[in-house]
């Protein structure tokens, strides 16, 4: 394996945020990698629309998304070979072919449902010889992942194996590598030096508030219910992402509160990780899998569902995590776990149990293993 397609979908950023953690790790390997918008091979306007329609959806509309989805998942016939959305995703399958064959990819690792969905159909009418790949980026199987047929399969955990192998996937093609991350958040900061980095109180509780990279749910009404009870010990970060509406709004509201520190769009996310003691947060796949690399107990708020449903189902199944019915219930809720030290601790000690592993390190070992795997039988 010497040139490896990174092919991801700008439908939010954790798609591309894992592309991109594989090629760091890879690239440091001397694998040469390129990071491909699939939804691009339709066209770039076709690009454009869908990731504004995401985050526009996940901003102001959740509720569709969340049908959606639920649509998906009970009429899986969305997404079967003669359905129009499966047309289509694979209006582009033949310009995806002439970059691959003309760049001389040698593999292509898919961080999107629709990247599969565009590499399965391609692979059926050339078979090329590339090596293929799936990586998942939440802690469930996919809605149209039975329409997919590559070589490898890479989830969050061996638990969900079973979800994969029933939809008629080989076993033996099913790896439990752990979601990809990128390599800053396995590096760590001691928790005092980082407040004191970030001008918070070495010796304060830090509450970290982050609602995606877009800064959706209810994060106005959440932190005026925080802010109303913060313990005087205590300190709040709300990272606002590239919602600036959100961010001009709180910072009016807050700029002259010493303890509520109110951030846009950032690069220190490691940073602010190891500065929290508690991280509220919508419960992304790649969200909760750089918290869990960080041993960070997390509060959810179930802003959009679909997916992230199972995403917060599966940490507070193991205890790391909690919820509540309501944004009030929950800011009240996090202000209890936020002074309580021992529960805390109890959190931490099941991350450390859980023991998220580093999925680019797995990936890149496995691509590169070089075994034959048996791809699942053509319908």
């Amino acid at each position: 394996m010497e040139k490896v397609l990174l092919l991801s979908a700008s439908t939010g950023q954790g798609h591309n945020s894992c592309a991109q953690a594989v090629k760091e790790y890879f690239e440091d390997k001397n694998i040469q990698c390129e990071v491909l918008d699939s939804l691009n091979f339709i066209s770039e306007g076709f690009g454009r629309f869908m990731s504004w329609g995401h985050s526009f959806m996940y901003r102001h509309i959740p509720r569709l998304f969340r049908w959606g989805y639920n649509y998906s998942k009970d009429h899986p016939w969305v997404f079967k070979p003669d359905s129009g959305i499966y047309k289509i995703l694979t209006i582009g399958a033949e310009r995806l072919h002439d970059c691959i064959i003309n760049r001389k990819f040698d593999a292509v690792i898919c961080t999107h449902l629709f990247s599969a969905i565009i590499l399965t159909h391609l692979m059926k009418r050339h078979r090329i010889s590339v090596k293929t790949a799936f990586v998942a980026t939440d802690y469930t199987f996919y809605p149209g992942m039975g329409a997919c047929n590559l070589q490898k399969y890479f989830i969050a955990s061996k638990c969900l194996a079973h979800a994969y192998s029933n939809q008629g996937i080989p076993q033996e093609a099913i790896i439990a590598s752990g979601i990809p991350v990128r390599q800053k958040f396995w590096k760590r900061t001691e928790k005092g030096d980082a407040k004191y980095l970030l001008g918070i109180g070495r010796k304060n509780k830090h509450l970290l508030m982050m609602g995606g990279s877009m800064g959706c749910g209810p994060m106005a009404k959440m932190l005026k219910r925080i802010v109303d009870r913060l313990p005087k010990d205590a300190e709040v970060s709300v990272i606002c992402g590239t919602n600036r509406q959100l961010y001009r709004k709180l910072n009016v509201r807050y700029k002259n509160h010493p303890r509520v520190h109110i951030v846009g769009y950032t690069d220190k996310m490691p940073l602010y990780m190891d500065s929290a003691d508690l991280y509220l947060t919508k419960p992304g796949g790649i969200s909760v899998t750089e918290a869990a690399v960080k041993n960070i107990p997390m509060s959810f708020i179930n802003a959009v569902a679909g997916c992230e449903q199972y995403n917060m189902d599966f940490f507070v199944g193991i205890g790391a995590a909690f919820t509540a019915d309501s944004p009030a219930e929950l800011a009240e809720k996090s202000i209890t776990v936020l002074k309580d030290d021992r529960k805390r601790k109890q959190m931490e000690s099941a991350l450390q149990e859980y023991r998220q592993s580093d999925g680019a390190e797995r990936i890149f070992y496995e691509m590169n293993r070089g075994e034959h795997i048996c791809e699942k039988q053509q319908s």
